[in-house]
């Protein structure tokens, strides 16, 4: 490493050895590039894309030397990048992140972030984050639309703890009310007034199948949070026959389902969906309005 190196030289030099290493991605980064990048923003103290702005900047010897021993650490562990940082970005906003709950990557992240949601939002609304994990979308939801109410839940009393601190990290704790249980038993009863008018959710929804042939990345992650046994279904057949119990007349669900639509055809032919488009195609969240459930 020579103290003269550009960021860009830099960068390039870091994604030949993360290349040459033969990783996964998928936890926050999509390549090596990314990753790459990733790893030298944060040592240089500041968000991936104000890195972009920098690139004939050189990178002082120091900082050369920590990216490098995490670039070391990723290839030698195959540990999820954001685990060896201790953070995560989805849309834009940094989130810490560790072995207690998966890597936030939603991609209802976006919808959120987009505005998407938001016809489904009444003013004062009121919206549930099921298998909220850290915490980041029911954060990107308060983020987006601050007169709305928040709960999280999830079953993971560790993922809380992750989640309570990045809720505490963007001031959120008094838009944001933390439950723990399993799926809808975390909530209190669901009288009127308790009722939501949206509930997203992320579940556990890899099918056996593939569960047994994920990349060593996704084994660092808690298997609670990614398992949905045989077909992926097990987790979303309980939320799908629960959820008009929480649910306001005109409310709806939307569900992240990832590869699995095949699956959740198969094992819900009679329910009416909406296929809500995102980065990664029209098959991998859905809408299902209360009514149809």
């Amino acid at each position: 490493m020579h103290s003269e190196l550009t960021l860009k030289l830099f960068w390039d030099q870091l994604t030949e050895q993360l290349d040459a290493a033969g990783l996964s991605y998928g936890h926050g980064a999509i390549s090596a590039e990314s990753e790459a990048l990733w790893i030298i923003s944060t040592a240089l103290g500041y968000p991936p894309e104000d890195a972009l702005d920098a690139l004939e900047t050189p990178v002082p010897l120091d900082v050369q030397t920590k990216a490098q021993q995490w670039a070391d650490e990723r290839i030698k562990t195959r540990r999820p990048l954001a685990y060896i940082l201790g953070e995560a970005w989805l849309m834009g906003v940094p989130f810490y992140s560790d072995e207690r709950s998966i890597v936030p990557r939603s991609f209802i992240a976006e919808l959120i972030v987009d505005g998407h949601l938001e016809p489904w939002l009444p003013p004062n609304g009121k919206v549930l984050d099921l298998c909220t994990g850290n915490g980041s979308l029911a954060i990107l939801m308060a983020m987006s639309c601050p007169d709305v109410e928040v709960n999280a839940s999830d079953l993971s009393m560790q993922a809380l703890s992750l989640a309570a601190k990045n809720i505490d990290r963007h001031n959120l704790t008094d838009q944001i009310e933390v439950f723990q249980g399993d799926l809808f038993e975390a909530l209190p009863t669901s009288d009127e007034n308790s009722k939501f008018d949206l509930i997203i959710c992320n579940p556990p929804y890899v099918n056996a199948e593939t569960m047994s042939s994920l990349p060593t990345e996704y084994h660092a992650e808690p298997e609670m949070s990614l398992a949905g046994g045989s077909d992926g279904m097990d987790l979303i057949r309980k939320i799908l026959q629960n959820a008009k119990d929480y649910l306001r007349p005109d409310g709806a669900l939307v569900l992240e389902i990832g590869n699995e639509a095949k699956n959740f055809q198969a094992a819900f032919p009679e329910v009416p969906i909406n296929w809500l488009e995102v980065s990664a195609g029209i098959d991998q969240v859905l809408l299902i309005q209360a009514e149809d459930l």
